[in-house]
């Protein structure tokens, strides 16, 4: 793999990004290095020469991705708000942020976290655990339980608010399906995501609270 490193960063990113998509739609088992090498535009010999198998390619596959993630986005997020709904709206932010800069690799773990079929070895199980981490500290750390009205179940709450915010950005994309992100307009859809989020706070949050 060290091989790989040492190519073209245009060719590099060819490749990735095929068998990206490929792994992304199809799973391990039925993701085709005949359709990689197709879309990336090179002969199956090369694929082979960087990558000894297909396990070994989807291997270096999930250790990249968790290291554009956690490098690229997870140090992006305010661990100082205290407002878990105001948190979740800047997350939102960096999610789409990475959705449209690297949707690859965003789809790819997706998919790749939720599989069965294609063990990790101990070191990227490791990885992905730390990122898992990350992210449970991006989601809670620091909060501020205190928002909350009283006699509110706040872990309840928590996960209510965060099923709510997951389900308008699946809508979204749903409805941005096709679209050219780079030539949409985003801010009426920020704009409609905050009347969500004031309704939130509303439902959930001690009276004056939701108005700072």
């Amino acid at each position: 793999m060290d091989k790989f490193k040492k190519l073209d960063i245009a060719k590099q990113q060819k490749i990735l990004e095929a068998a990206l998509r490929e792994f992304a739609v199809n799973g391990y088992e039925r993701a085709s290095t005949n359709q990689i090498v197709k879309e990336a535009g090179i002969g199956k010999g090369m694929l082979f020469y960087y990558f000894n198998n297909k396990k070994e390619l989807y291997e270096y596959l999930v250790e990249y991705s968790l290291t554009v993630m956690m490098e690229q986005y997870f140090g992006m997020a305010d661990l100082a708000e205290p407002d878990f709904i105001e948190r979740l709206k800047k997350i939102a932010a960096i999610k789409l942020k990475a959705q449209a800069e690297n949707a690859h690799v965003f789809n790819f773990i997706g998919t790749a976290m939720l599989a069965e079929d294609a063990g990790l070895p101990p070191r990227l199980q490791k990885k992905y655990e730390e990122m898992q981490k990350k992210g449970y500290a991006m989601l809670y750390e620091g909060i501020d339980k205190s928002r909350f009205r009283e006699g509110v179940d706040v872990e309840k709450a928590f996960r209510l608010i965060q099923w709510a915010i997951e389900g308008y950005q699946n809508d979204l994309a749903r409805r941005l399906t096709g679209a050219k992100l780079a030539a949409v307009d985003f801010g009426p859809y920020w704009s409609e995501f905050y009347e969500y989020l004031d309704i939130l706070k509303k439902s959930f949050y001690r009276e004056g609270e939701w108005e700072k």
